[in-house]
């Protein structure tokens, strides 16, 4: 009696299993939607590390208590593999060259570092002295008190900032000692953001540098507030139900504005695909989703082949995904690349990459 219900228990977890790995495997993938003509099913991708944990739980229970069973999750884990590396990939990494190139990309938050401080412009500034990395690209390069140039001027030869979107109150800036040539803004539209490109003579070869900042989620106090008491259980059943589909609803939405900025980003990369190009920037969407996915296309994510876990950028409670990215075309092999937590003087953290340059 007792071995038939261990029988039928097994079978209806192993049911479950075979389901949840279905499931993993749309989500993981869900990057081919497109938010523009399915906003809201672009959105499932958020999911994936709820179900990858839940895969890893069903391992672990196999491997107690029925090991034929554990085939199933590890079945799911290995038809998952791309998003898996994707989202937390494992590279055992090496140390860079003194000639390797040192990029860094880092949304400042306009050097307000709300709301843990009145005031981080210092604390940023003496974090990027310190750094030094031969390119910086920065998001929100906008300070209210502070001469930033004045400052910038000491540390690099080279530096520009573009206002972008229509309301122009963001911008994005570029510093390095490498000589800008030119500059050119990727059309798109957007009221506060935008994309950049420069042209970087680096005194043997021209690099093309992409900064971006694509569409914001929108989110206000607010809706980050419902969203933190969300996760922490602090709701009701029935409060849950509404707030959650408003922050849907809302996600769907900035997916959706998102689709065009991200394809004019790879148009520009694919009429440029003979050129040396980095791209960096805040893409404010998930490792797995359309406008990764679309920015990915034609170049390495430099973290997917050179980071280790899941590099958490944006640092505000509860928004745990990597969302800030350093892209480059196959003219240069990533040796290294991290989020570094250690500074919290903004609402994200700088991503680092060394890059080597082929044929160097």
């Amino acid at each position: 009696m007792i071995g038939n219900i261990r029988i039928f228990v097994c079978k209806l977890l192993a049911g479950a299993n075979v389901s949840t790995v279905l499931i993993m495997l749309v989500v993981g993938y869900s990057g081919i939607i497109n938010p523009e003509q399915h906003p809201l099913a672009s959105c499932i991708g958020f999911a994936f590390p709820a179900f990858l944990v839940i895969n890893a739980i069903f391992l672990v229970f196999w491997l107690l208590f029925a090991k034929r069973y554990a085939l199933i999750s590890l079945i799911g884990f290995i038809s998952c593999y791309v998003p898996v590396r994707t989202y937390i990939p494992i590279n055992i990494g090496g140390d860079p060259d003194a000639d390797d190139i040192h990029v860094m990309s880092y949304n400042v938050q306009n050097y307000t570092g709300a709301p843990r401080y009145q005031d981080s412009f210092h604390d940023i500034f003496n974090y990027i002295r310190n750094q030094h990395p031969d390119i910086l690209c920065v998001q929100e390069d906008i300070a209210i008190n502070h001469n930033t140039f004045v400052h910038y001027d000491s540390i690099y030869q080279y530096r520009d900032t573009a206002k972008v979107g229509s309301a122009g109150v963001s911008a994005l800036g570029i510093y390095t000692n490498y000589r800008i040539l030119k500059r050119m803004r990727i059309p798109y539209t957007s009221l506060g953001n935008g994309s950049m490109a420069w042209w970087l003579y680096t005194g043997h070869d021209t690099i093309i540098v992409i900064n971006n900042h694509l569409e914001s989620n929108h989110f206000s106090l607010s809706d980050r507030e419902l969203y933190t008491e969300m996760i922490e259980g602090d709701m009701g059943k029935d409060t849950v139900k509404a707030s959650s589909q408003k922050l849907i609803y809302k996600l769907a939405e900035a997916a959706a504005m998102r689709a065009p900025q991200a394809n004019a980003v790879d148009s520009f990369v694919s009429a440029h695909s003979n050129e040396r190009i980095i791209v960096c920037g805040d893409f404010n969407d998930h490792p797995l989703s359309y406008t990764s996915r679309t920015m990915s296309k034609r170049l390495d994510n430099c973290f997917v082949k050179a980071g280790r876990g899941v590099g958490l950028s944006y640092n505000l409670k509860g928004f745990y995904v990597r969302i800030d990215n350093i892209l480059c075309s196959s003219h240069f092999t990533p040796v290294k690349c991290k989020v570094d937590d250690s500074i919290d003087a903004s609402d994200h953290y700088p991503v680092h990459c060394w890059l080597k340059m082929q044929g160097k």
